[in-house]
């Protein structure tokens, strides 16, 4: 019986091209940094059963049509899947999977070093010495704002928030969070307070932002919002670009109507070097690295590995969406 045929979007370490190997007629696309063309993305799926996606590809009505009706499953190696059709997929009998809780802890420790680092003016004050500019010390030279014992908020009590409040608990932080529903046991587990997110906002010395992208969650932050934020107040947004209002966040860090913001995600990525964010002082820009260290992202690429086998296997996948 012939293998099933797989078409991987994005080159992944040999270890896992091996292991799809020994199963399927696997396509890989020929780079691991540069997204698959979309006239190369829809050649390449033809007839295949499996697809292993990136969040950076769209995989549409357009993209299972090219397909066809040999499609099973499409298997993102992210959490989120807002850059898959799931209720077309649905419709096809296409299973889709993602590749949770492996990213949890990471992402968490990137959302609170990028809390840190926008706090304290970590990449500013790098900068400020290797371009020679550090004359003397000076009382308040790149003067930052406090963390131990402050207010953190968060937007989105889920797996990541759950950690990010883990972490807060040894910053002396008081924790409020906003999320769909209350979360008693987390409120046990880890101090924290279920608030509406205006009051959240508005008290918050701190706001991380950890929803997954819908249309309830698009844009979710926008101008009425960022004006319940204290002028010392910093945003930090590690969930999906979309989220935040970005024109409405620049006006409120070049206006000082919030004292910075620390962005991991954007609404177009890659961030364009002249957005008007790129200008700003007051802002920490990182390129979508919040699940990046050497050891998640190989665990994340076995996941969406084993789901998209089990698929074809007529097995369970471990992480359905």
């Amino acid at each position: 019986m012939p293998k099933p045929t797989v078409y991987l979007t994005r080159r992944l370490p040999q270890a896992i091209i091996q292991m799809l190997e020994a199963e399927t007629c696997l396509t890989v696309h020929s780079s691991s940094e540069v997204p698959v063309p979309r006239s190369s993305l829809l050649q390449g799926v033809r007839g295949v059963h499996g697809i292993l996606s990136m969040l950076t590809d769209r995989i549409d009505e357009q993209v299972m049509d090219a397909a066809g009706p040999s499609l099973q499953v499409i298997s993102n190696m992210a959490v989120g899947f807002d850059n898959i059709d799931v209720s077309a997929a649905k419709s096809r009998g296409v299973v889709v999977t993602n590749t949770p809780d492996v990213l949890t802890e990471t992402t968490a420790d990137l959302a609170f070093g990028l809390l840190l680092a926008t706090a304290r003016r970590i990449p500013e004050a790098d900068g400020f010495v290797r371009n020679g500019l550090w004359q003397s010390w000076s009382p308040f030279l790149l003067a930052g704002q406090d963390v131990y014992g402050t207010t953190l908020g968060i937007v989105g009590l889920g797996r990541i928030g759950e950690a990010v409040a883990r972490r807060a608990r040894g910053f002396g932080m008081n924790v409020l969070y906003y999320s769909r529903s209350q979360k008693p046991e987390a409120e046990r587990n880890y101090g924290c307070r279920y608030t509406d997110l205006p009051t959240l906002l508005s008290v918050s010395d701190y706001v991380v932002v950890v929803v997954s992208l819908s249309e309830e969650t698009h844009g979710m932050i926008g101008e009425r919002e960022l004006s319940y934020m204290k002028p010392t107040a910093v945003l930090i947004n590690v969930a999906r670009g979309p989220v935040v209002d970005e024109h409405a966040l620049y006006r409120a860090l070049k206006e000082r109507r919030i004292w910075a913001a620390g962005l991991d995600v954007f609404s177009e990525e890659p961030l364009s070097k002249d957005h008007p964010l790129t200008t700003l002082d007051n802002v920490v820009l990182l390129p979508h690295i919040g699940s990046a260290t050497v050891q998640t992202r190989m665990k994340m690429a076995r996941l969406a590995a084993e789901n998209l086998l089990a698929v074809l296997r007529r097995e369970p996948p471990l992480t359905p969406v």
